[in-house]
């Protein structure tokens, strides 16, 4: 692993505490293999803000591996904000993942101080300086709700304006969408390091439904493929391994300074990407 690299996986806060075993369990495999950095999802609207509080201290005190909690501001007032950026500082977390957060469902507006992941950077910027490393997100085939790709662009580039240190790409499956991406905002003079999301492919209806949502567009040949294969969930699997790993072979070649891992609480298929790219623990 480069120096200059960064391999990180993602979890997601549980709503039981079967669930929340399996995770730390999960975490603790992982840890392993000395990630950069472990994040943690914020749910719409900060709905699972105390869940993902008490999962990030959790990993910090009692798994030696960074944790990097998602924080959003939809739904969040400034005193809110301040007191989290306040308890997470105080426990020793190092690096944030600035969002500006989805809408709960059926709200129809944002609702919070902060309208945009550009105001959260700059908030925390404000109230901390330096003391964390801000990720933001990063959309290779647009966020779903831009107007444009030259609009979107446009809004990366005020993230890593207002102080944001890094990026994480939505996942996607073209790697030159991720290249194209990196190449607009190099020429905007935007330099900070955008990491690709990865997400395993394990389970093709659960897929298409978090694609459809969050416009990761699947290639047809892929989608064709895994149709065909229909429940027969050993060939999804390999498939999908075959053509994550490829992928990532494509993104770390030309230059991609590191993969983060949709994990969806799971160790194994983010791990067999990870020996097929040959990457130390």
């Amino acid at each position: 692993m480069s120096a200059k690299q960064s391999f990180s996986f993602e979890f997601f806060p549980t709503k039981t505490d079967a669930g929340h075993e399996k995770l730390m369990t999960v975490a603790r495999q992982l840890a392993g293999y000395h990630p950069s950095f472990f994040s943690c999802t914020y749910g719409a609207g900060g709905s699972t803000r105390d869940r993902t509080l008490g999962t990030v201290l959790q990993l910090e005190r009692e798994v030696n591996v960074p944790a990097a909690p998602h924080l959003s501001c939809v739904g969040d007032s400034k005193a809110e904000l301040r007191a989290l950026l306040a308890e997470y500082k105080a426990a020793g977390i190092k690096r944030i993942v600035a969002l500006r957060g989805d809408l709960p469902s059926g709200m129809g507006m944002a609702v919070g101080e902060l309208r945009y992941a550009s105001d959260l950077v700059e908030f925390i910027r404000e109230e901390t300086a330096d003391h964390f490393h801000v990720e933001v997100a990063a959309y290779p085939e647009m966020h779903p709700q831009a107007r444009n790709f030259d609009h979107d662009v446009a809004n990366f580039v005020r993230k890593a304006k207002a102080g944001a240190n890094s990026a994480i790409t939505q996942y996607f499956f073209n790697a030159d969408s991720y290249f194209y991406f990196v190449e607009r905002v190099r020429q905007q003079g935007v330099e900070i390091p955008i990491v690709p999301g990865i997400m395993p492919i394990t389970n093709y209806s659960k897929l298409a439904r978090f694609s459809d949502a969050c416009g990761a567009e699947i290639p047809r040949w892929v989608r064709k493929q895994l149709e065909a294969y229909g429940d027969d969930v050993k060939s999804i699997q390999a498939f999908g391994e075959q053509v994550i790993t490829e992928m990532c072979e494509k993104l770390l070649a030309g230059g991609a300074p590191g993969l983060h891992f949709y994990t969806l609480n799971q160790a194994e298929p983010s791990l067999a990407i990870w020996n097929n790219l040959k990457l130390s623990a």
